[in-house]
This record gives C-alpha cells, structure tokens and sequence, in this order.
C-alpha cells in the first residue's frame, strides 16, 4: 500500500484544523474558495470531484487524492469514473511535460546564441 488512506484523511483533518488555529483569516479564505467554486451549481458534485482528483493526480497531492477521492465516493463515483478521470489525467500530465520539454529546447536555443 502507497499510503493509508484510511489515516490520511483524519490526520490532514487535525492538522487543518491546527493551522486554522494558527491562521484562521488564511483558512477562512482557502474554505471560501471551495464555496465559490460551486455556486452557481453548473456541475454537479461527482463531477467537480473527479476534476478535483484529475487535478490532484498532476500535482501530485496525497491530501487532495485522499479527500477528493473521499468525496467523490460520496457523491456517487464508480470505480469505472474514476479511472476515466486518471486516464484524462495521465493524457494531460503527459502532454504537459511534451509541451515544457518544448519550452525546454526553445530555451536552449535562445540562450545558446
């Protein structure tokens, strides 16, 4: 096993709860975010979750997989969803290191003259 899920998600809680503490103007702002990305209800919850863990999966965010994972089951997210959403993910990871690496050698050519 990679990471226990089942752990993960009460400690990031604690933790997210510590730093709020902290900084709890930061953490009121971060939990508006979420509030304002679902406003207007154009997309449904399963749906802004499986965007939510294509998103995690490219950024690489434990946290996030495990909570968006989370949520998506609970909206209602098939086993079959989700992998439809990593493969979306992998495709776009793919193709962004395709485009950097372009970027890469256009740098390299600029700055070898």
């Amino acid at each position: 096993m990679f990471v226990n899920w089942s752990e993960m998600l009460p400690t990031i809680q604690k933790a997210f709860g510590s730093l709020g503490k902290s900084n709890p103007k930061m953490v009121k702002a971060y939990m508006a975010l979420a509030e304002a990305s679902s406003e207007h209800n154009v997309l449904d919850a399963k749906t802004r979750e499986l965007i939510s863990i294509a998103v995690a999966v490219t950024t690489r965010c434990d946290g996030c997989i495990g909570a968006h994972t989370d949520e998506a089951i609970k909206a209602g997210a098939t086993r079959e969803e989700i992998a439809a959403t990593l493969a979306t993910a992998v495709q776009m990871n793919a193709g962004a290191a395709y485009i950097y690496s372009l970027r890469t050698l256009e740098a390299y050519d600029t700055l070898k003259k």
